[in-house]
Order: C-alpha cells, then structure tokens, then sequence
C-alpha cells in the first residue's frame, strides 16, 4: 500500500471510526453521570470541569475540521491534548473522593483518554513532512492559521456539528442545569433548617 493509499485510509478511519465513536464516548459518558445523580455528589464544579474538557477537546476538532494541517496547527492539537489530559486529571481527582466511578464509566473514560492521542498521531502521520518539521527536520515549518485549501465536505463538516450538538453539547448543559438546580434545592434547605432553628 503507497504512501498517499496510507494516508486515504487513516483519514477515512478518523472520519467514519474515530470520530463516531468518540462522540458516543462522550454521550455514555454523561449517561453514567446521570445514572450516578452527580448533581447530589460532585455537583456543579465537576460539570464545569467537563465544559472545560469540553472547550479544549472543541477547539481541537474545529481546527482539524477547518484548519490546514501544518506545524502550527499540530502544535496547537498537541497543547490541546495535553490540556485535556491534565484537566481529566483534575476533574477525576476531584470526583473519586466524592462519588462512585462504576467500571462502565471507566470504559467510557478510558476511550475519551485515547481517542484524542489517536487522532492526533493520526494525523501527524498523514501531514508528516509538518510533523517532522516541529522536530527541526525536513521541509520548513508553516506556522500560519488558515482554512484549508481543500476543504472537507461541507456536509461532512455540519454532520460533525449537529452531532457533537445533540450527543455533547446539549447533554452536558442539561448536567449543568441539573447540578445548578440541586445545589439551590439545598442551599434553600440549608436556609429552611438554619430558620427552624433559629426561631426554637
């Protein structure tokens, strides 16, 4: 199989494999934190954590979907990753002590972990010259942000868009207004209790 066969089949496997399934990670994912009532538990500053997660694993599929894939925007996608990392590191740190992590949600983490490291080693091999470039070695590095000269199907592009939408976006706002919703239900309880005692 020659060199540009190589690079046709990883971007359909990102395209029509990785990209799918990550989604579906993500939607799992807020499934098991419903299931786990985080909103009684780790509450609204976990849910901010996954917005943070969210922004960061964002911003890097919108610069692989519209972005030329050169040194600069790999080393973006790669700052990005490590972000993601380190902020996984956080919200689960933040999360164990608090709540039960089942093994399903293990799962789903542990694909939300790699799929990111996969697309992004993916996509150094397919723009290799530009990946070796961030090393110091073969053809120069372009360091410019600009769309792509050949840019995906626009169809494909809006696909992706609807449906981070209704399979992340939108779940992870109704965590967020849940978790808001219970942590005013008891901070009023608080109140209610702090009143009954005060008037004894």
């Amino acid at each position: 199989m020659g060199l540009d066969a190589t690079a046709a089949l990883l971007q359909r496997l990102l395209a029509w494999g990785l990209m799918p399934l990550w989604l579906l990670a993500g939607f799992g994912d807020w499934l098991c934190h419903r299931a786990q009532r985080i909103e009684d538990s780790a509450g609204t500053r976990e849910s901010l954590l996954h917005w943070l997660m969210l922004l960061e694993m964002g911003s890097a599929l919108a610069a692989a979907l519209l972005l030329e894939l050169n040194a600069g925007v790999l080393a973006l996608l790669l700052v990005l990753c490590a972000a993601h990392e380190l902020t996984t590191w956080w919200d689960l740190r933040f999360a164990y002590p608090r709540r039960r992590i089942p093994p399903v949600e293990q799962w789903f983490h542990a694909l939300q972990f790699s799929l990111p490291w996969v697309g992004f080693v993916s996509l150094a091999l397919i723009h290799r010259g530009q990946a070796a470039a961030l090393l110091g070695r073969g053809e120069a590095a372009d360091w410019t942000f600009r769309l792509k000269a050949q840019p995906l199907p626009l169809e494909y592009v809006w696909a992706v868009a609807v449906a981070g939408t209704l399979l992340v976006a939108l779940p992870f706002a109704e965590e967020t207004l849940r978790c808001r919703r219970a942590a005013a239900k008891a901070a009023q309880r608080s109140r209610l209790r702090e009143a009954v005692r005060a008037a004894r």
